[in-house]
């Protein structure tokens, strides 16, 4: 099993031009905690949409890769997303979905991938082409470095632990917007 505070920090020490939008809750107090940066994005109040603006950020930019960091619960108020991402098929998306089996933030009820859902079953039935499954650091470094070099668009499933974080957003949701937005020139 992973450590997904862990694994945030190895991908965060990877992380060069790409644009990352993070899932509310843990993806993004994790990202804010080990590598904040002005091309990261963090989703507020919004569950389950990372995946459709991440998907929209990769069609907007295709020449900069785009990194979705979501949660097993985020991803599965929203899995039709995954059939998007594949229609549209943007070879610059990474999709990476931390799986520890629950609702951690509301009080740890199970989600549908503790009993029988496997969602890298449902992203290879969606049609992704690149899924891998990480049970370890190890397997998560191998697949991420791959995932970040090649064309895509990948998914990785990663199961990983429910630990804490007592790291916080940088600042209030516009802040994050104009931050983001001027990292990409978006000029406003």
């Amino acid at each position: 099993m992973i450590n997904r505070l862990e694994a945030t920090r190895l991908l965060g020490g990877k992380l060069k031009e790409e644009a990352v939008v993070a899932s509310l809750g843990n993806p993004a107090t994790d990202l804010a905690g080990v590598a904040d940066r002005d091309k990261n994005f963090y989703m507020w109040n919004a569950m389950g949409m990372a995946s459709s603006m991440g998907l929209g950020l990769a069609m907007a930019r295709p020449e900069c890769k785009v990194v979705v960091l979501d949660g097993d619960g985020a991803l599965l108020m929203n899995l039709s997303s995954l059939a998007t991402e594949t229609v549209v098929n943007p070879p610059n998306l990474v999709h990476i979905v931390w799986d520890n089996k629950m609702w951690q933030l509301t009080g740890k009820q199970a989600t549908a991938t503790a009993f029988r859902t496997d969602l890298g079953a449902v992203a290879k039935g969606c049609g992704f082409e690149h899924v891998e499954r990480c049970e370890s650091l190890e397997e998560f470094d191998t697949a991420v470095s791959k995932a970040l070099k090649l064309p895509g668009p990948h998914f990785l499933h990663c199961i990983c632990d429910d630990s804490d974080t007592d790291a916080h957003i940088p600042g209030p949701p516009t802040f994050i917007k104009w931050r983001f937005m001027n990292a990409l020139g978006v000029h406003h």
